[in-house]
């Protein structure tokens, strides 16, 4: 399965962008969230930001932070 890409912007993480990302999750085991300027873009942010979204998502998932970028997996097993 190839990898999706979606952006996290002003709004930040909400129901909606959750419900959005796990839509995402049904056809990739990857997904790719670009920060956007609008979204507080500083690096002390990054980690807040992945910490919320894994909470939200669940427990079969895991995040890596490179740059202002989150790369978030899906697995089959849970992980924690």
């Amino acid at each position: 399965m190839t990898q999706s890409s979606i952006q996290l912007g002003k709004n930040r993480v909400t129901e909606n962008f959750i419900e959005t990302l796990k839509n995402h999750f049904k056809k990739h085991n990857n997904v790719k969230i670009s920060i956007l300027k609008s979204a507080e873009h500083k690096k002390e942010k990054m980690g807040m930001y992945s910490e919320e979204i894994l909470k939200k998502l669940g427990r079969n998932y895991t995040a890596r932070i490179v740059g202002f970028t989150i790369f978030v997996k899906k697995w089959r097993k849970s992980v924690r």
